[in-house]
């Protein structure tokens, strides 16, 4: 399968680079299988979506957000996820957000042949975080789509822009600028992200 062929044209700008985007005949598991170093997801439609491997700094955010919430997840329970798992979403979406995390009882009404695959449910809580190749209003609406398909609530961190947009059902989207902290209130309670690592990291 010819991937580089079938991929449309970027569309560059100051803001990142657009995604590219095609419809390919193969199901997205024979695409995700034969294209292991390849970060994909897939839109509600079918487009296949091929987006821009992360630099250096943006993976050590990344790792950071990662740890952070994974001990508060050994500590209150519950499921936590990097960057590498795909959520099959309602919608019929397939999405990798760069962290996440699922109440327990949520994810052991999962069979464990889904478990073990790309699993058929939607996060309760989801982490995007900006790298210096996306662009915001691409991973904006994408933040809508989490909202639409059951995330109860979602952040979406711009390091360069030292802003958390915050996105919670029937809740206009939230512009935090320039915090050290940032808390997940009652959805995942005394979750505090420490952003100082996010926004200086070493």
């Amino acid at each position: 399968m010819g991937m580089l062929t079938e991929e449309k044209s970027q569309i560059y700008d100051t803001l990142g680079v657009e995604w590219a985007r095609v419809q390919l005949r193969e199901s997205f598991e024979e695409v995700a299988s034969l294209n292991p170093d390849l970060r994909i997801e897939q839109e509600p439609n079918g487009e296949f979506v091929f987006m821009s491997p992360t630099g250096g700094e943006s993976s050590s955010r990344n790792a950071e957000i990662t740890w952070q919430l994974s001990g508060w997840t050994k500590q209150f329970g519950g499921k936590c996820f990097d960057s590498s798992v795909v959520f099959c979403l309602p919608d019929g979406s397939r999405r990798s957000p760069d962290a996440s995390w699922i109440a327990m009882n949520r994810w052991k009404e999962l069979s464990s042949e889904d478990r073990e695959k790309f699993p058929p449910i939607c996060p309760d809580f989801v982490i995007e975080l900006r790298s210096i190749s996306d662009r915001l209003i691409t991973l904006q609406a994408k933040m809508v789509s989490y909202i639409q398909n059951g995330v109860r609530l979602g952040w979406l961190i711009d390091p360069f822009l030292k802003q958390v947009h915050v996105y919670q059902p029937g809740i206009s989207p939230e512009v935090l600028s320039n915090l050290e902290t940032v808390s997940a209130g009652d959805v995942l309670p005394a979750f505090v992200l420490d952003l100082r690592a996010i926004w200086q990291p070493v």
